[in-house]
Order: C-alpha cells, then structure tokens, then sequence
C-alpha cells in the first residue's frame, strides 16, 4: 500500500454538513483544506445512503424567516435549481461538484481516518486510508477539525468528551435526569415506497419480526411512502458504535417487521405499494461529544444569550428520543423541549478544550445532552461548520491557535454576516463597506419595505421587523439605486435577495414536507437583473444577469469602476410580483 505525505493548512475529518461547509469556508478564505471522507459520497444523514432531511432553526416552516442562510443556502437553492424532483443522487453530485471544483479545497473520498499523532496537546499528523486505491496518506497540517459526527478524531487525540445523559447538576438542565447515566439516542434506519397503481404482494422474511398495531400504538405508520425515523435502536444495552454492525442488523429485522404489518397486517391502505429503497447504512444521532471552552446548555437554548463570540444559532426544539430506540414501545419516540427560535452559538463551544489546534464540528461540539437534542440537526450543524471554517482561515493567516481567535471575533462575525450568515443581535458595521453611507431610493416600496432597509445591517427579517425593500407590484422593471458621496473605484458588488426564508427549500424523503414546498425555486427569488454603474448621472458599466437561482450574489468586477452609483434593476422574478432585495453592500481595494 502506498504511503502519501501531504501538507495543508487546515484538514477536516468527516464530509457530512459541517464538514462540507467547513471545508468550503475556509478554503475561500484562504486556507489551503483538506476534506476527508470515508464514504463514496458526501452529506453524510443527508446523503443518499441514508436520506435523512436537513431539519433547522425554522422547524419545518413553522418559524418564520429562520431558515440558514450561507453556504447551506447556497447548496440547497443549487439543488433546487438543478435538481427539482429532490433526487438523492443528483444531491450528491452537487455536493462533490461544490467541493471537488472549489479552488484551495482537496477532496478525498473513501478515506477512512484510521490514526493520529499528538504531541504537546497538540494534533501533528492525521493518517487515512483511501480504501478505492490502496494508498495511505499522511495528513499534516496546523489544524485539523473534527467532522466525524462521533468525536473519533477528538478522542483519539485524547481531547475531553462527554458521554451519555448527564445529571441535572451538572449543567442545570432541568430536563436531565437526576442520575448520570450513558444512554443515549438511537440509529435510524429509512426506506421509500411508491404505489405501483396494482397490487403488490410482500412476503416477509422469516428472519423479520413481526408486530401488531397494539406494538405500534406509539408509533405513527400512516405515511408509509417516506419510511420512519423512529425505526431507531442503540443508546440502551447496544452502544451506538461498538454495536454498530449488530444495531444495524436488528434495524433490517424491525424495517421488515413494521412492513409487513403494514402490507398485511390489517387495512392501511398499502395494497398497492412496495419498497423500492431502504437503507443499509444506519444514520447516527448521538455518541461522543466533545468539551470546549463552553459547554452550550438548555438555559441557552430557550433565550437569545448575549455571548460576545456568537458566530451560529439554532432553533430546531430540543428533540430527545426515548433511549433504546423501539425497544422502549411503551414510551413516546421522542419529547420536544421547546427552545428560543434563534438562540445563540458561541464561537467558544466549536473548539476543544484541551486539544489546542482541534475544531469541533456537527453533531460533536460542546454541549450538554439536552442542548444537544437541538444542535444535532444538519443545518445547525452547517450554520456551525461554517463558522468554525472561517475562524481556521483567521487562525491560519494570524498564526494562531483557535481559541486565540477569540481576539479577532468581532472579524470573524462581521466576515460571516459578509457572507450570508446570520448571528442573532449582530448587525454589519463592516468600515470597508461603502454602501452603508449611501443614499437609497427606488422606483416604488411597499409599506414598510423602504428602500434604505437594504443598508441598516441585517439582511433578513427578523420576527416583526421588516429588513429589507420591496417594490409595489412590478410594472415592467424594478430599480433600487445607492448614490454615493463621491466618485469610488468599486471592486465588489453584493446583493443578497429574497428566498423567502419561512418556507422550506431542503432535499427531503418525506412527502408531507415535499408538498409545503413549491416546485422549483421559490417565486419570491429574483430571476432576471441588471447591474448598472453610473458616474455624473450616465451608465458606465451594465451587467445583465438573465437566469439567477442564488440569493447571495457576489459580483467581482474584472478591473474596478469609477462610479458615484450603482443601480440594480429588476426584470422578473421566478413568480411573485413584487422585486425584493435584502442587501447591498459595495467594495473597494479588495484587490490585494
């Protein structure tokens, strides 16, 4: 086997959300990345070996203007635009096509992490093994990040964790249990069906078990087309990892069993469907989770904590499964302790501990059991990963260690805002942007949708408060103009429209969430636009862009334009009769 000695700045184990969009992150900002995974394709609970929907602050639409935005919004408008039938497979594409062509971003698929060497606290080398070509590369790099979802990295690297359900002393969670104990949640195991339009006979395994709807009375099977999540096992007496293998064969056991009940054990409806996917690869939902600076708890996740480093947030309730999985029949799936939709990250809980140069990712980042019942879910895992990838692009280029970062946050959250993130009760006071003195006017706006909103720094709407412009109902196009006070050779140009942040645009398995949302991308967005740089009153520059999908547009300008304003001009939508935009922000001297 061929062994391969390879250098980067910044090497991230594990290729599911926050690791893709980890890796994304900081390789845009510079820092020389390696993504490592060891499955053939990326998204991890998301991908289509598992198929699990990416769940988030807006807890399926039913938070408004919640949803994430960055780079996660990135990937998920991109699928939509490219991939409107929600194709697993075409998902995964996108996702290796955003990471496999993105420059100072190596990709290494089928590489399982296998050893690690630490000296002074401190990760010096990560090995892997590339089971498609037999090679072993040697990864050495100034940080590393643990992406694996299980905390493998930081464990092995000797970093501290935390285990099973914690006692309420430890963190004041008052849904904790009086006593420590190490259960924790379960495995999951999917499967689709469709309705063939005739009848379709199943005949179950006699290995399968069986179940009446009595066995089943906790446990809604009316939607049989999406498969279910509480076809769960592990964090009782198997332990989710060491059992691993013997979960997942119990799982295909319990998978059957459920369907044959279904298909003939009673009147469900199911006569003429048949599973034409299930899984083999359990998705996770709880192991190790690693300690860092702050352990986030269930105090913070029911308010908006007024952290000094916040860089994330989160909103998806505190969804604690009954431990054991369907093994505890007699107890509900799972209990809901509601949370503050957008509670605060903080920058503190995304790195270890003890480990000096160890960023946390996902599902393994410091917090509590309870608090974890709301972290683990994929978009705050994304929202999360991004921020901790750009922080290692900080600590790269100041040479520092990742909690030496913590000198640089004000940086790092206004970098973060620059590119599509929100971070509650953070607002963009960034000096290099230029639009933030200018004067705003429009060709109409809706009450409360003034013009000027595009520069008061936040670029979504926020409960109540209304942040951003919209027209009157379009009258062939649209304009919004910024004026400057003087003449400014401009480099960049951002605009971040509307996506209608209350609405679901996630690659899903269930039908119900599918049918919330709308075919395509959503009406609000802006599909035809023109760019307009204008100097003494006249045009110098027009850039036309006929078929948008992204709400964050970042325009590099080839050379820089003289100009004293800019004009953006709105043309169609891919429905709604009213332009919107969020967000302009205008740069010069990026050029470096």
């Amino acid at each position: 086997m061929k062994k391969i000695d390879v250098q980067y700045d910044f090497v991230v184990i594990g290729g599911g959300m926050a690791g893709i969009c980890a890796a994304i992150a900081a390789a845009r900002h510079g820092a020389k990345t390696a993504l490592i995974h060891n499955r053939p394709v990326l998204g991890g609970n998301a991908s289509s070996e598992i198929r699990m929907h990416i769940c988030g602050a807006d807890q399926h639409a039913a938070n408004p203007n919640m949803r994430e935005t960055g780079i996660l919004e990135e990937l998920l408008l991109e699928n939509k635009y490219k991939n409107p039938n929600y194709s697993y497979s075409l998902f995964d594409t996108i996702l290796w096509e955003k990471t496999h062509f993105q420059k100072n971003l190596d990709l290494y698929l089928n590489t399982h992490f296998t050893k690690l060497s630490v000296k002074n606290g401190l990760i010096k080398t990560v090995t892997a093994k590339q089971l498609t070509t037999e090679k072993t590369f040697v990864f050495s790099a100034p940080l590393f990040m643990d992406c694996t979802g299980n905390g493998t990295v930081g464990v092995k690297a000797g970093a501290e964790f935390m285990f099973g359900r914690e006692a309420h002393e430890v963190f004041g969670d008052t849904s904790a249990p009086l006593k420590y104990d190490e259960r924790t949640m379960g495995n999951s195991l999917m499967f689709e069906s469709v309705d063939r339009g005739y009848p379709v006979r199943f005949i179950k395994p006699d290995w399968a078990y069986s179940y009446t709807e009595k066995d089943l009375a906790l446990r809604d099977h009316s939607d049989f087309q999406s498969g279910y999540w509480w076809i769960e096992l592990g964090g009782g007496h198997l332990n989710t990892i060491e059992d691993g293998e013997e979960i997942r064969d119990e799982l295909v056991k319990v998978l059957f069993g459920v369907w044959d009940h279904i298909k003939n054990g009673g009147d469900h409806g199911a006569e003429n469907h048949e599973i034409v996917w299930m899984g083999f690869l359990p998705g996770m939902r709880e192991s190790y989770r690693l300690t860092g600076d702050y352990v986030l708890k269930q105090e913070d996740c029911v308010k908006i904590s007024d952290f000094k480093d916040s860089v994330a947030y989160g909103g998806w309730a505190m969804d604690v499964h009954v431990s054991g999985g369907f093994e505890a029949q007699d107890e509900e799936a799972t209990i809901f302790h509601p949370v503050y939709p957008g509670y605060a990250i903080p920058y503190r809980a995304l790195y270890s501990k003890n480990i000096k140069n160890l960023y946390l990712g996902g599902r393994n980042i410091s917090a509590s059991h309870v608090a974890f019942g709301s972290t683990r879910v994929m978009a705050t895992c994304a929202v999360m990963g991004q921020a901790a990838g750009t922080a290692a692009a900080v600590a790269i280029r100041e040479k520092i260690s990742p909690k030496a970062v913590m000198k640089h946050m004000d940086e790092l959250q206004q970098t973060l805002l620059r590119d599509d993130c929100y971070i509650p009760l953070i607002k963009n006071h960034d000096i290099n942007d230029i639009a933030a003195k200018a004067e705003v006017t429009a060709s109409s706006c809706a009450d409360g949708y003034l013009p000027e909103n595009v520069i008061n720094g936040t670029a979504r709407n926020v409960r109540e408060e209304i942040n951003g412009w919209m027209s009157n109902s379009m009258s062939g196009s649209e304009w919004l103009r910024l004026k400057l006070d003087s003449v400014h050779k401009l480099e960049e140009v951002h605009v971040k429209f509307d996506s209608n942040l209350s609405k679901q645009i996630m690659i899903s398995y269930m039908q119900s969430d599918l049918k919330l949302q709308v075919k395509g991308l959503p009406h609000e967005l802006v599909k035809e636009w023109s760019l307009v740089f204008e100097k003494g009153g006249k045009a110098v520059l027009k850039m036309d862009f006929e078929e948008n999908y992204q709400r964050f547009n970042k325009i590099v300008l080839p050379k820089p334009i003289e100009c004293d304003s800019v004009k953006v001009e709105i043309h169609s939508t891919y429905g709604d009769s009213h332009a919107r935009i969020f967000e302009m922000r205008l740069y010069e001297n990026q050029r470096k």
